[in-house]
């Protein structure tokens, strides 16, 4: 659909039960119907219409599951806490995150390349702060505001349903069995945050490594950016020229959120 400044594209990941929507090993992503038109069905899917003739449906969803946001909570302790690293960035929690902050110019920075590298299983290739450099050389210096989009088109592994899912993130994460997708590493976020990037997303299920995602994320939401994670279909977007954002739903002290995300182009 076209608007007076651009066309949408939507850059959100369709969430099914059949999909591999959450992160493995969190709870699994359900929707049921509650309510139907009248009654029926099959015995795998009994329908009532109990509370009148109109449907509805229940989810049961973490709030990591498919395109969501990371807020500072989900890996900082809040200051009301005596845990080690507690902090005032920890209070920061979904809904106190600034739409402001998840919008803006999308510089979308290509690593579709880094699957290349040999990688052991289950070990993900390192997005460097020379990486980034190299972009830069090549595309224009990144600028305070600027919405960092990482794009290698692993979000086309989400659509495969059933077992054939697990390459999304199951087989690298959890058996370290099939590759993992780039991810950048604590440096590259000290140098994007250092630039004045404050929201910065990727196609991947997680901004962090298959092997060892803390790090990156310390090193981000710490400094109070936020993630947007298993973005889909940036291919649409150009390197330069969007405008993109993220509507994540206004949880109550959410540690993320899944919402919808979008871009003019």
């Amino acid at each position: 659909m076209a608007f007076p400044h651009g066309t949408i594209v939507d850059l959100t990941l369709l969430l099914a039960e059949e999909l591999p929507c959450t992160w493995p090993g969190h709870m699994p992503y359900q929707q049921k119907t509650f309510n139907f038109f009248e009654d029926g069905g099959t015995t795998e899917a009994h329908l009532q219409a109990h509370c009148g003739s109109y449907q509805t449906r229940w989810l049961l969803i973490d709030e990591h599951t498919g395109t969501h946001m990371d807020a500072p909570a989900h890996f900082l302790p809040g200051s009301h806490t005596d845990i080690d690293g507690a902090s005032e960035v920890g209070d920061i929690t979904a809904e106190h995150v600034p739409l402001e902050q998840l919008m803006g110019p999308a510089v979308v920075i290509d690593i579709e390349y880094l699957l290349d590298a040999e990688m052991a299983p289950g070990v993900s290739p390192a997005i460097t702060a020379d990486h980034i450099r190299d972009f830069e050389q090549a595309h224009g210096e990144i600028a305070a505001g600027d919405i960092i989009l990482f794009r290698s088109r692993w979000d086309e592994k989400h659509y495969r349903a059933g077992i054939d899912g697990r390459a999304y993130a199951h087989d690298g994460v959890i058996l370290k069995t099939g590759p993992a997708w780039p991810a950048p590493i604590a440096e590259t976020l000290v140098y994007l945050i250092a630039k004045g990037v404050r929201c910065v997303g990727t196609d991947s299920p997680s901004m962090g490594s298959a092997h060892d995602g803390s790090g990156v994320h310390l090193a981000g939401l710490g400094n109070g950016a936020i993630f947007i994670e298993a973005l889909g279909n940036l291919g649409a977007l150009p390197t330069r020229g969007a405008d993109f954002i993220f509507a994540p739903l206004k949880v109550a002290r959410g540690s993320g959120a899944p919402g919808r995300a979008f871009a003019f182009v």
